[in-house]
């Protein structure tokens, strides 16, 4: 299965939103503009990103909470790939 440019920049665009990736963010907005994508379809593939950054950050913040540490103590002390689960590559 193979998808078509403007669903794979969709696809993009709430991934890198979700993944917090500024770079990313920057190429697939340029590449959406370019394949004339809707600004209200890029916004609510951006909105999607967001619910789902938001998810994760507050289910780091209940692991944390859990952990007797501070969300911010537990982001930074985190593996950079989180190998044991598989959850990050």
């Amino acid at each position: 299965m193979t998808f078509d440019a403007r669903l794979t920049e969709l696809i993009a665009l709430g991934a890198a939103t979700a993944a917090n990736c500024a770079a990313c963010l920057e190429h697939h907005v340029g590449k959406a503009r370019e394949i004339g994508l809707p600004a209200e379809e890029v916004e609510a593939a951006l909105e999607v990103g967001r619910r789902v950054r938001q998810g994760a950050a507050g289910a780091l913040d209940r692991v944390a909470a859990r952990l007797g540490m501070t969300a911010s103590a537990a982001a930074a002390s985190a593996p950079t790939a989180c190998t044991a689960r598989g959850c990050c590559g």
